[in-house]
């Protein structure tokens, strides 16, 4: 039996694991690379393994950077099923569509200038239409129960705390006699978030494949998250300019809506204050929260049951459905709260928003998710001064602020606290879904406590888990490090070399023009 990691190896985004029997091969995620264009170049090249020799893909989750690329799987061949909750089919039956949407307009952007150089066209990855004819596709399963998906592999949805409809994956596989069970934690979420049930217990692994987003990190206590929003909410309203909020549309938003229902309950929100969902996604996504209220806390079933309304609506809140009533917020200056997506201000309207306020000092922009490297809400939140928005470049004046007990990542004491739970002699844990740092920390914390190999892949590497040793190999992320500086060293002298012997002959051949053009290339290639 052999995993491949096809995606969020050493990186956050593009979720994408390979998981090949003797009878079957399957994929549990087929996310969307996002952040830096280097990374975002991965989305356009061809898969590594034939779309159609895929028999069937399990998702964990409706995120993008999970399911994102789906429809281009769908698009080259991939003719299976796609299995997932419920709540992660409806989730997805609205956000694929609209990252058609978002790829057919920024493709249409770059084509205008494209075509004005005189260079050549591109493609969208997938287009709107492509998303929807992948829907067919989608087979939801219920939570909890074991389903046989292949004649040797079984099945179990387990609630991850995550966002609505996310799941932990349960694998039982059988091969030569011999059954393993793999867990994919897909996105763990935190203890005790609004609306939705903590992440379920498991107590019996072969192998483990967890996250670590927040591997290196702790949050704050999320008690204090309704007081800093309010805080917020009164110094940018005070300031006499508007509150920014980028929020992805699936569980942020609604987090923040929460949050904003308990403080008008509890008399504490200036009830003049204009609130604007200006996403349709988002206006989409809290529509199948509505729906799915099965999979509430006790709290929000309780606010349901006691005040007779819906802990995600309020009085002043307002919905932008169109593209002209999103512009005309720009027209307005004051007094008044947008929640936008995306999230980390790659795409969608909140970058109109950012465009028309960063630049006021008198502007708060407030982030409450995070900030993959790369992302133009990273470079903010960094502190950078000057970003580009639309192709031009802005001043950032507005005040800056981070609450980062809104995240539905669980940190790292969270993250330990679930493996503690595992009862069985756990063979491995494979580290993904994390930057070095993560990564290296949550490595660290689980080598002081558990006696468990520790494995962080690189992107494409295989396992074959019958023949992995039993002994812990924390060693193995050292000896991947010194090989992974090794190749560094070499691509580096690498390209000095063809650059230096790229110049010698241009020099000598006086094609002056070819060498700038090179150089350009490079140049825009490193950002």
């Amino acid at each position: 039996m052999k995993l491949r990691f096809l995606g969020a190896a050493r990186t956050v985004t593009g979720s994408f694991f390979l998981i090949e029997t003797e009878t079957s091969r399957f994929a549990v995620d087929c996310g969307l690379f996002q952040g830096p264009r280097a990374l975002q170049e991965r989305n356009c090249r061809d898969f590594v393994v034939e779309p159609e020799s895929i028999d069937f893909v399990i998702l964990t989750h409706a995120h993008i950077d999970h399911i994102g690329l789906v429809p281009k799987l769908c698009k080259h061949g991939f003719k299976g099923k796609i299995y997932c909750s419920h709540a992660t089919e409806d989730l997805a039956g609205v956000l694929l569509p609209d990252s058609g949407h978002i790829q057919e307009f920024e493709i249409e952007r770059k084509n205008r200038k494209n075509k004005r150089a005189g260079k050549p066209l591109l493609e969208p990855i997938y287009t709107a239409n492509d998303a929807i004819e992948c829907l067919d596709q989608f087979r939801s399963l219920n939570m909890d129960e074991i389903i046989e998906l292949a004649p040797s592999v079984k099945v179990r949805l387990r609630n991850a705390g995550h966002i609505l409809g996310a799941c932990i994956v349960e694998l039982w596989i059988e091969e030569q006699g011999e059954r393993l069970k793999l867990v994919f934690s897909g996105d763990l979420g935190t203890p005790d978030q609004p609306i939705i049930k903590n992440p379920t217990i498991i107590e019996n692994a072969d192998y483990i494949i967890i996250e670590s987003t927040y591997g290196s990190r702790l949050h704050p206590p999320t008690e204090s998250r309704k007081e800093e929003l309010k805080a917020v909410i009164d110094r940018a309203m005070s300031k006499g300019g508007n509150l920014i909020i980028p929020a992805f549309a699936v569980e942020r938003t609604q987090d923040l809506l929460y949050d904003l229902n308990e403080l008008s309950s509890e008399g504490r929100l200036d009830p003049n204050i204009e609130i604007y969902i200006d996403s349709p996604l988002a206006i989409a996504a809290t529509r199948i929260f509505q729906k799915h209220i099965d999979l509430y806390d006790d709290d929000a079933r309780t606010i349901l049951e006691d005040r007779k309304s819906h802990p995600l609506m309020l009085d002043q809140l307002k919905f932008s459905h169109t593209h002209q009533e999103s512009m005309q917020l720009n027209c307005k200056l004051g007094n008044m709260i947008i929640i936008s997506a995306s999230g980390m201000c790659e795409a969608g309207r909140i970058k109109h928003h950012l465009k028309n306020n960063i630049w006021r000092p008198e502007a708060t922009v407030l982030f409450v998710g995070y900030q993959a490297q790369g992302t133009l809400g990273r470079k903010i939140l960094d502190g950078e001064k000057l970003v580009t928005i639309h192709g031009e470049k802005v001043a950032v004046k507005a005040d800056i602020v981070n609450i980062e007990t809104y995240s539905a990542h669980a940190d790292q004491e969270g993250l330990l606290n679930w493996l503690r739970h595992f009862k069985s002699d756990v063979k491995g844990i494979f580290l993904v879904h994390g930057e070095e740092e993560s990564q290296d920390g949550l490595a660290a914390a689980i080598k002081s406590e558990f006696d468990i190999p520790v494995y962080i892949p690189d992107m494409l590497d295989e396992f074959v888990l019958q023949e992995m040793e039993q002994a812990p190999r924390l060693q193995y992320i050292e000896d991947k490090r010194k090989d992974q500086a090794s190749r560094a060293e070499k691509a580096y002298l690498d390209l000095c070399l063809k650059l230096h012997d790229m110049y010698r002959d241009g020099m000598k051949d006086s094609n002056y023009r070819q060498i700038i053009k090179t150089v350009e290339k490079v140049e825009e290639a490193l950002g």
